[in-house]
């Protein structure tokens, strides 16, 4: 049931004095040894010695994507390059990569962290875990290996793609645990059907998703299709990677490891700290990086501090599923609408298949949206009025929940582009005009 449960389980008291000394110690590495920091804090009129009580933190400055690309690529960075063994990197699609280091110790750690989240999210050293997260410069891949290893487990380290080869290793290998995106995972599903090959053929009993926003009702579709216990991982790269947070088997919000993180919940419009309960924007500090450490990032992950304790044991801080990013949402006439909004309608309808894209246009001065949709091959085949009673049942079950007008498109079967990594859900023409 746990990794490590002096950590996992540490009375709150001896957290909170624990996270404190750690926060000290991150305070003054970043002050002393990365000048973008001691700028901001110079800025604020702060010194390190200002930092007396984990009250203290809304004090400190936040960082923000930006930070990081203009201090690209190793501005930001708290240790000689002597001393950093690994470098792993964003994209770069909307600018400039952001680059994150890491000393040997921060690796060790990092297993120690995911070795913890898959145990909290059912995996045990007699498992078979298949990893179809990318491997190379995303640390989806080489962080769930890592923790595999640490854990004792057998590790298939299969990356993403080739997804008939997914199936039948899956099958000859007797995989028992599933890691990649949710979308990856539906898609595998889809593509076990159509090879004749039903989940009653395989050993798998749990799948650990994550690096992407989806909904509850995207969770119970995995579940029913691949007949496992789906459970969400949370992390990103600028922070350590995947292993900052993850379900236990309760499935009722996220625990994030807060002998290593400090978590906080802001307006995303004024920078003010929300009451547990209230959805804003995730802010992270890491409390023991050594090459990059990061100060009240800013992760444009939109969630909430849960009130209240988890049956399991595990305490510190519970975060509710990521609902979106505030970077990813959509303003509609006014209006913010989120993809997994959209995914959790859908996905309450039969007859349709879980492959959906959101077209974003502009009519005039007017903003219009479009969800194009696929249909099940029955459905399709079947009688048109059929059809065009789904779309309008979709239609309105859509604006009621989003609060604006929707045109619901009907395709055909595999005709929305499958991802092996994160779904492409989003194509906004406005950017275009």
């Amino acid at each position: 049931m746990y990794w490590n449960p002096k950590y996992e389980c540490l009375p709150l008291e001896e957290l909170y004095e624990l996270q404190l000394e750690r926060l000290k110690v991150t305070v003054e590495r970043v002050f002393y040894n990365v000048p973008h920091y001691r700028r901001a804090f110079q800025e604020k009129g702060l010194e390190p010695s200002d930092i007396k009580s984990l009250e203290d933190l809304s004090k400190l400055p936040f960082t923000t994507k930006d930070d990081l690309r203009e201090n690209y690529p190793f501005g930001m960075f708290a240790v000689p390059m002597s001393e950093v063994v690994r470098l792993h990197s964003s994209s770069g699609t909307t600018g400039k990569p952001t680059v994150v280091g890491y000393t040997r110790r921060d690796i060790d750690v990092w297993a120690e962290l995911m070795a913890r989240a898959l145990v909290c999210g059912g995996a045990t050293r007699n498992d078979i875990i298949q990893n179809a997260y990318g491997y190379g410069l995303f640390t989806g891949g080489l962080g769930i290996h890592y923790g595999a290893e640490r854990l004792g487990a057998s590790v298939i380290p299969i990356s993403g793609g080739n997804t008939r080869r997914q199936v039948m290793i899956m099958k000859d290998f007797g995989t028992t645990v599933l890691t990649c995106t949710p979308s990856y995972a539906l898609h595998i599903a889809e593509v076990m059907e159509e090879m004749g090959v039903s989940p009653e053929e395989l050993k798998l009993r749990c799948g650990i998703f994550g690096a992407e926003p989806w909904s509850e009702n995207m969770r119970k579709e995995i579940e029913r299709r691949l007949k496992i216990s789906a459970v969400d991982i949370y992390g990103l790269s600028e922070v350590i990677g995947p292993g900052v947070a993850i379900e236990c088997q309760e499935k009722n919000g996220l625990h994030i490891f807060g002998d290593h993180f400090l978590a906080e919940v802001i307006d995303p419009a004024t920078g003010e700290v929300l009451p547990p309960g209230q959805m804003g924007e995730l802010v992270l500090t890491s409390l023991t990086k050594e090459a990059f450490p990061v100060i009240r990032y800013r992760t444009r992950d939109i969630t909430a501090i849960l009130p209240g304790e988890c049956p399991c044991g595990r305490t510190g801080v519970r975060i509710a599923r990521i609902t979106g990013r505030t970077d990813d949402m959509l303003i509609i006439r006014g209006v913010n609408v989120f993809p997994s909004q959209v995914e959790s309608v859908l996905l309450q309808f039969g007859g349709t298949e879980p492959h959906y894209q959101l077209i974003v246009d502009r009519e005039g001065s007017l903003d219009t949206l479009e969800v194009q949709v696929e249909v099940s091959e029955g459905l399709f085949s079947d009688k048109v009025r059929g059809l065009e009673e789904l779309e309008r049942k979709l239609r309105l079950e859509l604006e009621s929940t989003l609060g604006i007008n929707v045109k619901v498109t009907l395709v055909e079967p595999k005709t929305i582009a499958r991802s092996e990594g994160k779904a492409k859900r989003v194509i906004d023409r406005r950017k275009l005009v």
